[in-house]
């Protein structure tokens, strides 16, 4: 297997802990320790308590992983959005 090889899974978040790390229960019932990838961090994608996640894992170390995609709620996009407020900077 090569050191690029890394494995996917999808999971539930059930806790967000310190640091920016978050508790997931995979599917397949395996508890681990996942980050947020730095691509969801640059486009400001929050991850809460219950979302469905896709996580990263090396084989060498499955008790931590990678969090690389949020899925969408289908709840999510039934509901009324909020309307936009202006941004005004003072000055």
């Amino acid at each position: 297997m090569a050191k690029e090889e890394l494995l996917e899974f999808e999971g539930l978040v059930t806790e967000i802990l310190p640091d920016a790390r978050f508790r997931v229960q995979l599917d397949n019932g395996h508890a681990l320790i996942a980050y947020t990838a730095g691509r969801m961090k640059k486009n400001r994608i929050k991850t809460l308590a219950g979302d469905r996640v896709t996580v990263e894992v090396s084989p060498y170390d499955l008790e931590k992983g990678r969090m690389i995609f949020r899925h969408k709620d289908e709840r999510a996009g039934t509901g009324p959005r909020p309307p936009q407020r202006n941004q005004y900077r003072r000055r």
